[in-house]
């Protein structure tokens, strides 16, 4: 295994089970962030856990984080190739209210390019690993996407809470919203889901499972055409959303498209 996906993987797997104590002791209080987002004491505490881990094996490269450090900067006169993107916790109001799906997201990029992912979910004991022109693998077995049938009974489409408030989706398979991006989207590298989206994720949701579903075989792209990859310095990345589709093929992407329309007026904040 690559020292780095190696490094991911460990650290993923730490602090989901720190995370899982606290977790499993009581309900974690939670806030809203500017952005309607939910935050809790142990986003925070995971976020300084892996900054420091990140920094004594890899002092060199930088950190980019939900909570922590959510803007890119590069030291003066110091060009540095690799960038860690990490989400503490994907996931957090189902980690603050009690539910099982939430996950650490640990990913290295160089060149501004995901190279490395493990994405851990401690609570359904599942890692989801990802490297460049490796494969996608999940708990170490090979994932390869399958073409869904496309009107299946049991077919489903993996979306989050915004979808339906700010978009007008008439897309015919049974909805999804299990609290987590990288899930959601790890679904579709799973040929659990026929398609997947999401309508306001940050590069830290994403960074993942965009290696992931690609390595698997998959199509993921953004909706609105916008680039998250190379990262670009400078950016701080709190206040840009990449809405996202994946599928497993492109023509299945095309095919939905147009099935999701942005509303004239969107629904009320559900948060």
């Amino acid at each position: 295994m690559d020292p780095a996906l190696d490094f991911a993987v460990q650290l993923a797997r730490q602090t989901g089970q720190v995370l899982v104590e606290g977790f499993r002791a009581s309900r974690s209080p939670a806030s809203l962030k500017a952005d309607h987002s939910v935050v809790t004491a142990a986003d925070l505490a995971a976020d300084q856990m892996i900054y420091h881990a990140v920094q004594r094996t890899y002092p060199d490269d930088l950190y980019l984080s939900e909570e922590l450090q959510p803007k890119l900067v590069v030291p003066s006169g110091k060009e540095i190739p690799a960038v860690w993107v990490v989400d503490p916790i994907d996931g957090t109001t189902n980690f603050s209210l009690g539910l099982h799906i939430w996950g650490v997201l640990v990913v290295r990029l160089i060149h501004g390019q995901p190279e490395v992912a493990a994405m851990y979910f401690p609570l359904l004991d599942e890692m989801f690993t990802a490297q460049r022109e490796g494969g996608a693998y999940l708990n170490g077995q090979r994932v390869q996407v399958l073409s869904p049938e496309s009107n299946g009974p049991a077919s489903f489409f993996a979306c989050c809470t915004r979808t339906f408030r700010n978009y007008q989706v008439n897309i015919p398979f049974k909805p999804r919203i299990l609290g987590s991006t990288a899930y959601n989207l790890c679904c579709v590298g799973r040929s659990i889901a026929v398609i997947g989206f999401e309508a306001t994720p940050k590069i830290w949701d994403i960074a993942g499972a965009w290696l992931f579903v690609r390595e698997a075989g998959g199509w993921i792209e953004t909706y609105d055409g916008s680039q998250p990859f190379p990262v670009r310095f400078g950016t701080d990345y709190s206040e840009m959303n990449y809405p996202i589709l994946a599928a497993a093929t492109q023509e299945l992407v095309t095919r939905w498209r147009p099935e999701i329309q942005p509303r004239q007026n969107t629904l009320p904040n559900l948060y």
